[in-house]
Order: structure tokens, then sequence, then C-alpha cells
């Protein structure tokens, strides 16, 4: 998955398919990681309802191209990914 992907496909434990939309991408050098934040695809139509972000983390292939979704595996990790949300939506309310 490049940096600048604005779907993917998630896989659930089942096999099913899901698109989702890219929320943002960033590298944690902390965690020696990239990162993915997503959402499903027609969750925002739905206003009256929160959307649930997904993060995940990921290693992209050689090519810088999609690799897999792996689990967050620790709280720090989630404290730092829920900082940099909370930093991305601030900065989105203020455009």
């Amino acid at each position: 998955m490049d940096h600048g992907q604005e779907n993917i496909t998630v896989v659930d434990e089942n096999g099913n398919e899901q698109l989702c939309n890219v929320l943002f991408t960033f590298e944690s050098e902390e965690f020696g990681k990239s990162y993915v934040l997503y959402y499903p695809v027609g969750a925002e139509e739905d206003e009256d309802e929160e959307i649930e972000i997904h993060a995940s983390s990921f290693t992209p292939n050689e090519e810088g191209e999609d690799g897999d979704l792996l689990p967050i595996e620790s709280d720090a990790e989630w404290d730092m990914i829920e900082e940099m949300l909370n930093t991305f939506l601030d900065e989105e309310d203020e455009d």
C-alpha cells in the first residue's frame, strides 16, 4: 500500500472482503512501522452514527505496494495512533 492510496480491501477472519476508505497513513520511527487508519466505504453517509475508525500496521513489500495489514500489538502503539488521529482531526476541523 502506498501512502497515497485512497481505498483498501480488508479481509476479516471469516474471509469476507470489505472495501474501506483510507483516512491517512503515517510512519513511526519509534516503532519502525507504517500505519494506516481506515473506515468502511459508505460509513460517512450515515450522519446519525459515529464512524468507527480502524487502525493497522503494515509493511510495504519491496515494490512499495500493498502489504499485509497487521494488528496493533501494544498499548503504547494505540496511544501513539490515538494522538496522531486527534492531531489529524484537529487539523481537519481548522480547514
